[in-house]
């Protein structure tokens, strides 16, 4: 098992948690992201910087992306590319995508960018709370001890 992270939206205090982890776990950790990231010296992570661009990072991962992975992503549509190689997606907010669930949040998804598209303002998402954080510590950790 491999850990990706779909680095450029993840927020540092989930990083700080994937990082310590990967430490205590021997899980090797690769953020994905189109700018140099500071990462903590380990040999269980590291960072991969990939060309600026639409999807750059999402596609990287889903290439390298294997059955019994982890992702972590709050990106609805890459969950759902590597869902479909047979990795585990889970959210920042400790949301874990599943073959049952992945179809209506795209559709949610795809909802909510027609409505920014007509100039609905749907507003962004809360900011991270200590909840999202437990929550995201407590699933990574269940995902972990099942490997």
């Amino acid at each position: 098992m491999k850990i990706w992270v779909d680095a450029d939206a993840c927020p540092v205090v989930i990083k700080e948690i994937l990082f310590r982890a990967a430490e205590r776990t021997q899980v090797h950790t690769k953020l994905v992201a189109n700018h140099a990231m500071r990462t903590p010296p380990s040999q269980y992570i590291s960072a991969m910087v990939v060309p600026a661009g639409f999807d750059v990072a999402d596609n990287e991962i889903v290439k390298l992306t294997e059955a019994g992975d982890l992702v972590i992503t709050s990106d609805i549509p890459l969950a759902a590319e590597v869902i479909e190689k047979g990795a585990v997606a889970l959210s920042p907010r400790g949301e874990l995508y599943t073959t049952s669930n992945i179809r209506s949040r795209l559709n949610m998804r795809d909802f909510m960018d027609t409505m920014r598209a007509s100039g609905v303002d749907t507003g962004g998402p809360p900011p991270l709370s200590q909840q999202d954080r437990q929550a995201f510590a407590n699933h990574l950790d269940r995902i972990l001890a099942q490997r």
